[in-house]
C-alpha cells in the first residue's frame, strides 16, 4: 500500500504514517509481544489496507440492534421501500441486506463486505431513478441480524460487521435501551469509537409527552458511564410522519463529509494504540551495555575460559621445554639416576605433558558461562517493559550454547607451537655439550694420568709425563669446565624466567584480547541489536499515536 495511492481524506488524517507506524510495529515486535496482540495488528493492518483501496466515494453504515429494536422498520424508512422484512417473528433478518445509493464502484466494496448479491439494492438504478434521493448519493445502508438472536450465525455476522463499517448506528428502543448484552458485547469494547458511532432511539412514538427527553438523559448518562464520550443520540420513529427525519439528516451530513471512513481507521488505530502504551517504557532507553559492565563480562568469561590458569600453565611448559635445551646435561643425569617423587606418585605424565606441549582440554563450563552472563543485562533492562527486558536478556543468552567451546578455541588460537624454539636454546644447548665432552676428556686425561703416573699400571709413554705435576692443572680445567656448564645453566635458567613471565602475560593478553571479540560478537552486538530494536519500536509507536 503506497501513500501515492490513499485518498486526500486519509492523508489529510495522517492515517498512511499511522498505518506504517503500525506495520513497524508489528514486524518489530515479531517473536517479542504477546501474539495475540500481534494478531490483531496484522488484522487491522490487512483491513484498513483493503478499505483504503476501496471506494472512498461510498460511506459504510450498519444499522445494528437487538430483537424488536425496530432496525429494520427504520432501514425501510430512509430506503423509502420495503427492502428488509419485518414482522413479529423473531428473528425477522437473518442475513445482511444492503441499499446503496450510486453503483458506481460499490460492487468491489459490497463484495468485500461479503453482502450477498440477493440481498442487495440500488436506489439509483433506472426505474427507481425519479425516486432516488440524491442528498444520499454515496451512502451504503447496512441492515443487520440482531445482535442478541438465539442463531449464532446471526451474532456472528453482527461482529464481523461493527469491525468494518465506517459508522456503527445501534438502534435501540425506549424498553431496552440499557441491555446488558448491547452495552457488555458493543458498547464499552467500542467505546473510543465514539466519532464513529450514533445511538438511534427508536419507537418514541410510544412514549407521552416528555418521557423521550427523559430516556434520552438517561441513556446519555449510561453511556457516558461506559466510557463513550459526547455520544451522539437521535430519537426516532419509523411510523410517525417525517419520524426518521434526525437521522436522516446525520446520514446525509455524514455522506456529505466523506471522512467516515477516515475516521473509522483513526478511531482504530487509536483504540490499538491504547494497548501498546504499556510497552513503550517512561524513559529513553540505553543505547548499549556500559563499559563497567562490559568489562565485567570479559573478565567473567576469562575467568569461566580459565585463561590465568592457562597463561600459568603454558609459563611451567615454557621453563620445562627450555630446560630440554638451556640445562647442564650433567644434572639432568644426576637427576634421572635419582628417585623421582613424582613417579612414584604417578605424576610423569603430567610434567610430560607440560615439557612437550599443552595440548589438553580447554574450554569453559556451561555453568560458568551462564553466571558470567547473569549480570551483563542487569543495568540496561531496568527500565524496560517486561516483554522487552525479557528479550534483551534473550538476546544475551542467544548463543549461549556455542560460548564455552567458542572460548576454547580462542586461547588454543592465542597457544604457541612447541615446534619451534629461540636460536639461542640451540646455541647455548651446544655450547653445553661441548663442555660436557671437554670434562668427559678432562676427566679420561686424568685417569690416565693417575693410571700410568701413580699406579704404575704400566709403563707409561715418555710424552706423557714431559710437565711435572700435569694432573692438578687437568683437574682445574675440569672442574672449570663443569662450573661453567653449572653457571651457564643457571644464568640460561633466570633468563628463561624472566622470559616465561612476559610470554605467559602476553600470551593471557592475547587470550583476553580474543575473548573480548567473542564477547563483543556473541553477547554484546546481539544486546546492542535488541536495545536498538527497541528504540525504532517506540518511535514506531509515537507514529502511530500521532494523528
Amino acid at each position: 500500500m503506497t501513500t501515492s495511492a490513499l485518498p486526500a481524506q486519509a492523508e489529510a488524517q495522517g492515517i498512511p504514517t499511522r498505518l506504517d507506524g503500525l506495520d513497524r510495529l508489528l514486524r518489530l515486535g515479531t517473536g517479542r509481544l504477546d501474539q495475540n496482540l500481534l494478531d490483531e495488528t496484522a488484522v487491522l493492518l490487512d483491513r484498513a489496507g483493503q478499505r483504503l483501496r476501496l471506494s472512498g466515494e461510498h460511506t459504510v453504515v450498519t444499522l445494528a440492534g437487538g430483537t424488536g429494536s425496530g432496525k429494520s422498520s427504520l432501514f425501510n424508512a430512509i430506503c423509502g421501500l420495503e427492502l428488509s422484512p419485518t414482522g413479529v417473528r423473531r428473528p425477522m433478518t437473518s442475513k445482511a441486506h444492503a441499499c446503496v445509493w450510486g453503483l458506481d464502484g460499490a460492487g468491489p466494496l459490497l463484495d468485500w463486505l461479503d453482502v450477498d448479491k440477493r440481498h442487495r439494492y440500488a436506489r439509483a438504478s433506472a426505474l427507481d431513478l425519479e425516486r432516488a434521493d440524491s442528498t444520499l448519493q454515496g451512502l451504503v445502508l447496512i441492515d443487520l441480524p440482531d445482535h442478541d438472536s438465539i442463531q449464532a450465525l446471526h451474532r456472528a455476522e453482527v461482529d464481523r460487521f461493527v469491525t468494518i463499517a465506517d459508522l456503527l448506528v445501534w438502534v435501540v428502543d425506549p424498553q431496552k435501551y440499557a441491555d446488558a448484552a448491547l452495552h457488555r458485547n458493543y458498547i464499552v469494547p467500542f467505546a473510543q469509537h465514539a466519532g464513529v458511532t450514533l445511538i438511534v432511539l427508536n419507537q418514541v412514538d410510544r412514549l407521552q409527552p416528555g418521557e423521550a427527553d427523559d430516556c434520552v438523559a438517561d441513556l446519555r448518562r449510561l453511556l457516558e458511564a461506559e466510557g463513550l464520550a459526547d455520544p451522539r443520540i437521535v430519537t426516532t420513529s419509523a411510523v410517525s410522519e417525517d419520524g426518521v427525519r434526525g437521522f436522516r439528516d446525520v446520514l446525509v451530513d455524514t455522506v456529505a463529509a466523506r471522512q467516515a471512513r477516515s475516521q473509522r481507521l483513526a478511531a482504530d488505530l487509536g483504540n490499538l494504540a491504547e494497548r501498546f502504551v504499556d510497552l513503550r517504557g517512561d524513559t529513553d532507553p540505553p543505547t548499549h551495555v556500559d563499559d563497567d559492565r562490559r568489562a565485567a563480562l570479559v573478565q567473567a568469561l576469562t575467568d569461566a575460559a580459565g585463561a590465568p590458569a592457562v597463561a600459568e600453565a603454558m609459563e611451567s611448559a615454557y621453563e620445562l621445554r627450555a630446560a630440554d635445551f638451556i640445562g647442564w646435561p650433567v644434572t639432568a643425569l644426576v637427576t634421572r639416576l635419582r628417585s623421582d617423587p613424582l613417579r612414584r606418585m604417578r605424576l610423569t605424565e603430567l610434567r610430560d605433558e607440560l615439557r612437550g606441549a599443552f595440548t589438553g582440554p580447554i574450554g569453559a563450563q556451561q555453568g560458568d558461562v551462564d553466571n558470567a552472563l547473569q549480570g551483563v543485562t542487569d543495568g540496561v533492562t531496568a527500565g524496560l517493559p517486561a516483554p522487552w527486558a525479557r528479550s534483551v536478556r534473550a538476546a544475551a543468552r542467544t548463543h549461549a550454547t556455542e560460548l564455552p567451546e567458542a572460548l576454547g578455541g580462542s586461547l588454543k588460537d592465542a597457544l604457541p607451537t612447541f615446534n619451534q624454539v629461540p636460536r639461542w636454546w640451540w646455541l647455548v644447548k651446544t655450547w653445553q655439550y661441548f663442555l660436557v665432552l671437554v670434562s668427559i676428556l678432562g676427566v679420561a686425561w686424568i685417569g690416565v694420568l693417575v693410571a700410568y703416573g701413580v699406579l704404575e699400571v704400566a709403563d707409561a709413554p715418555d710424552s706423557l709425563f714431559d710437565e711435572p705435576g700435569l694432573i692438578p692443572y687437568v683437574a682445574i680445567l675440569t672442574v672449570s669446565t663443569l662450573g661453567m656448564g653449572l653457571l651457564t645453566s643457571s644464568a640460561c635458567r633466570n633468563l628463561v624466567a624472566l622470559s616465561s613471565a612476559k610470554h605467559g602475560a602476553r600470551m593471557e593478553a592475547a587470550m583476553r584480547e580474543r575473548i573480548e571479540h567473542l564477547a563483543q560478537e556473541k553477547v554484546l552486538d546481539p544486546v546492542t541489536t535488541e536495545l536498538e530494536t527497541y528504540a525504532r519500536f517506540r518511535k514506531a509507536l509515537t507514529q502511530l499515536q500521532t494523528p
